[in-house]
């Protein structure tokens, strides 16, 4: 019997036989290999769900517990950015400006205040190159603190607040005789789903950290030197890492002391790679009206205001006074697609929490409820039951996160049919080739380059053994099948048990390995 998808209902006829062009392996040969993974001692306490489906009809080619809920970890980060891809548009770009308030005298001096909207651009230029795309690395700097291989981008994170001071330059403006404001009303403040930076808010700069960059000496017991970026006189770094013998490990914590004041310790050994560590800031407007401060200063506008002191939120204007006040200065985002790129290549849990308030705010309203009640109508419209979906937020790390194969499977259809195709497939990671599935598979696998997915990983500590458990591990997104098929699937494991956190990358082989299979059966 095979089964298809056909708006909410499920229909069921038989089919006689299936020619395979391609390869000699029959469905009950792949369907068993499908299975044999799943039974595998190391899931005897786990549980599976599978759902695979033909991307045009539905056609369902295998299926396992696809009705049951799963953890889907940042495979959440499908739902919210299709989400807001639907509100914003693929194409859409976020714009920042600065307001003037006052008046400019022949001198060029502002007898007033300069007023910068935070829109929730996600990077603020920060990541774009030159071609005007956003960039990203394999592994993104905001998990640097879990291990060794954080990677930086090549852009100046502060590319934008610079753009923004260099056009308050050019409109005449030599000095600021009143205040420096921030405007973050956008919405509430939140926190995000994940690990990494925590606060998410209407402006994010850098993603709201200090990156620390620790090389070692060049002889044992020697002190590390260090780099750091943003530079800013917000931030003072006191660095004490010691070079130890080569192929010891590495141990470099990274820490506020009080704030403003960064205390980094720890060992790295002789000759390893430099070693990046963040720490995020928990006031984003703060930091974020210092440097667009020192920018200002940079570009030779004086500034009465001290970018040390926080000015009172009843400084700000009526939001009604900002349709008539003159623009200064205005950054213009990438396109929202990059933003998607971001996100889903390296499951940016901070910008993916950041998404359902960001509808919210579309919408005049301002808290994470209301965004999330937001993302439920777009499901429900698109014809998901939304009473087979649960969330907590937009990235994946909220315990009240639930979905079964079944829905993402529709959500992955439905995503296929509209103009915004192109540039949410784009976005995914790409099997054996980049983002969260570059390492998944071997170099000649007859899969690489054939699959876009995104992977999800939740992982919690076990207090009775000083171990972990794999809370899930999840794979979904579409396949180029050997034999041409377009395909749509959904994969879970929950539940089993690991020795170290580093352990996660076994469950990312295994689902590699099922996207082989699901890949080279069809």
């Amino acid at each position: 019997m095979a089964r298809f998808f056909v708006g909410h209902r499920l229909v069921a006829f038989c089919v006689l036989f299936l020619v395979v062009a391609h390869s000699s392996i029959s469905a009950q040969e792949w369907h068993d290999k499908l299975r044999a993974v799943m039974n595998e001692p190391t899931y005897e306490q786990a549980h599976w769900g599978i759902l695979v489906a033909d991307i045009r009809d539905g056609q369902v080619l295998f299926e396992h517990n696809p009705k049951k809920f799963f953890a889907p970890a940042s495979t959440t980060k499908l739902y919210s950015v299709a989400a807001a891809m639907d509100e914003l548009g693929a194409d859409y770009r976020f714009e920042t400006p600065i307001y003037r308030r006052g008046e400019v005298d022949a001198e060029g001096h502002l007898q007033g205040d300069l007023i910068l909207v935070a829109s929730g651009d996600l990077t603020m230029g920060g990541r774009t190159d030159v071609e005007g795309r956003i960039e990203f690395s394999n592994s993104d700097h905001t998990y640097a603190n879990g291990g060794t291989s954080g990677q930086l981008t090549a852009a100046n994170p502060l590319a934008g607040i610079q753009e923004l001071a260099r056009q308050v330059a050019a409109a005449g403006i030599k000095s600021v005789r009143g205040n420096v404001l921030i405007d973050d009303r956008l919405f509430e403040r939140a926190v995000s789903t994940g690990s990494g930076p925590e606060t998410v808010s209407p402006l994010c700069i850098n993603d709201n950290v200090v990156d620390v960059i620790v090389t070692p000496a060049t002889e044992k017991g020697q002190l590390a030197t260090f780099d750091s970026r943003p530079k800013s006189s917000l931030f003072q770094i006191d660095c004490q890492v010691e070079t130890t013998a080569e192929g010891t490990a590495t141990d470099i914590s990274i820490r506020w002391g009080r704030p403003g004041r960064l205390v980094v310790r720890g060992t790295i050994p002789l000759g390893h790679a430099p070693v990046v560590r963040i720490a995020d800031w928990s006031d984003p407007e703060f930091v974020g009206r210092g440097l667009l401060i020192e920018e200002l200063q940079r570009v030779g506008i004086r500034v009465h205001a001290s970018p040390l002191e926080a000015p009172a939120v009843t400084e700000l204007p009526v939001a009604e006074w900002y349709a008539s006040a003159p623009v200064v200065a205005k950054l213009v985002s990438p396109p929202f697609k990059e933003n998607a790129k971001l996100i889903l290549k390296v499951s940016h849990n901070l910008h993916a929490s950041t998404l359902p308030l960001l509808l919210a705010a579309r919408h005049g309203e301002r808290t994470l409820e209301a965004g999330l009640k937001r993302e439920g109508a777009f499901l429900q419209r698109i014809g998901i039951d939304i009473n087979t979906i649960s969330f907590g937020g937009g990235a994946g790390g909220a315990r009240s996160d639930f979905v079964t194969p079944e829905a993402t499977v529709r959500l992955l259809r439905h995503m296929a049919t509209t103009p915004l195709y192109a540039g949410y497939h784009e976005a995914l990671p790409i099997l054996g080739v980049d983002g969260t599935l570059r390492t998944v598979v071997d170099a000649d696998s007859p899969a690489k380059g054939k699959v876009r997915a995104k992977t999800g990983t939740y992982f919690l500590d076990n207090g009775l053994n000083g171990k972990w458990i794999l809370t899930s591990k999840a794979l979904a997104g579409y396949i180029d099948a050997a034999s041409g098929r377009k395909i749509v699937f959904a994969a879970f494991v929950n539940g089993t048990f690991l020795e170290t956190t580093d352990q996660t990358s076994r469950e990312g082989r295994t689902l590699g390995r099922v996207a082989e299979i699901i890949q080279q059966g069809l």
